[in-house]
């Protein structure tokens, strides 16, 4: 009879039982047992040399394995582990391929398995995904068509002072711009930041950013100071949609990996935290692998813009049916005989109107559309839309 009646041990016991009362034969008490004799040698062998303790299973694992990771292998993944403990076994399997070419290098699998044996690794999580409905972005088809920009959580460092990371990235090859550590997050400041940026790499296309200030305001269309200049610039904007800022979700991630890499914890001053965000952008544009491409460093696939930071700003030009209007000082446009509220962010800059129906207008900072105008009701209202850039041009404001 077969042993499904019982457990495996029990079954054991009573064939060791029946086999030292000697009233089978070893080829009857198989049959009896529905075991090959060749297994009833074996457990009658491991009876005799260790007694009851015998009939447990053994373990399968090989003494040896021809196959596995060799020791300085492992030894190179766990020491490049210690010196980037953020970095995946991808891009440490990257970054050693490309040190040593000719090295016997393990899959991802198998080094992220040996990670973890050694505790290097912890278990995460799997990740919850949104069940939201993805919203559509401009899409990065090559260096300097989207940059992404946002202001990491501030922090204080040692010396009891605040310090707002502002970062900006090529949202193509993933190149950290800069990572420029302010004492207060103002336009100003911002400004400044951006106009080394275009001076150095150039304009990009365009920009995406979240609705905080001072990329944003609550002002007609959202617009603030900074996004009204790059507008005069040629670049378009690109919101994400507030309260999720998954829609930046690679820029998002990043800041992660700046915290971990540079605020774990502060440093002293801002200026030696400076110093961090200095030494690990060079190491992140230039070492680092980078899944999202290839697993190769932002630098090879990075270059600089064709568009130059110019040094004079036009004014925007429009259609010659539009009717074109300068917006004053206290944010009003005249609009026959009498003023229409507009926004004080566009005080000393022309807008266009498109007519649209009778009475009804669409309002025009350059190429885009920033509310309706109903001339009937003598007010702006907002379009609800988000500011990307539109289909048609209504002309450059930069020369």
């Amino acid at each position: 009879m077969p042993w499904q009646s019982a457990t495996p041990m029990d079954r054991r016991v009573e064939f060791l039982a029946d086999y030292l009362r000697d009233s089978f034969s070893m080829s009857e008490l198989c049959e009896r047992y529905g075991i090959a004799r060749k297994t009833g040698y074996k457990w009658v062998d491991r009876y005799q040399a260790s007694g009851p303790e015998g009939l447990v299973d053994q373990s399968r694992r090989p003494h040896s394995s021809p196959s596995a990771t060799a020791q300085e292998i492992r030894q190179a993944l766990e020491d490049l582990r210690r010196k980037h403990p953020t970095w995946g076994a991808k891009k440490l399997l990257a970054k050693l391929r490309k040190e040593k070419p000719k090295g016997a290098w393990p899959a991802a699998s198998t080094a992220c398995n040996l990670l973890k044996r050694t505790g290097l690794v912890r278990q995460s999580r799997p990740a919850t995904r949104s069940r939201r409905p993805a919203t559509e972005h401009v899409v990065a088809t090559g260096p300097n068509a989207v940059w992404t920009t946002d202001f990491k959580g501030h922090f204080r460092t040692g010396d009891g002072r605040y310090c707002y990371p502002l970062t900006v990235m090529d949202g193509f090859s993933r190149y950290l711009l800069d990572c420029h550590g302010m004492l207060r997050p103002t336009w100003t400041e911002t400004r400044q930041c951006f106009t080394c940026l275009f001076e150095t790499f150039g304009l990009p296309e365009v920009i995406r950013s979240d609705n905080g200030t001072p990329f944003a305001s609550i002002a007609l269309a959202g617009l603030s100071q900074l996004s009204v200049w790059w507008l005069q610039l040629g670049i378009a904007l690109d919101r994400i949609t507030p309260a999720h800022p998954e829609e930046n979700g690679a820029h998002e991630r990043f800041h992660r990996t700046l915290k971990a890499e540079t605020a774990r914890p502060p440093a002293a001053s801002c200026r030696r935290q400076q110093g961090r965000f200095d030494h690990f952008g060079w190491e992140y544009n230039y070492e680092r692998p980078h899944e999202a491409i290839g697993l190769v460093p932002p630098a090879d696939l990075y270059e600089a813009s064709p568009r130059p930071f110019p040094r004079r700003i036009r004014p925007p030009e429009y259609p010659g049916h539009w009717e074109v209007r300068r917006v004053v000082s206290n944010g009003c446009i005249k609009w026959r005989c009498r003023w229409v509220f507009l926004t004080e962010v566009l005080a000393g800059h022309p807008v266009g109107l498109e007519e649209i129906d009778e009475g009804l207008w669409t309002l025009y900072f350059g190429a885009l559309p920033i509310g309706r105008f109903d001339e009937r009701a003598g007010r702006v209202y907002e379009t609800h839309e988000r500011p990307l850039r539109p289909a048609a041009s209504t002309g450059s404001l930069s020369g």
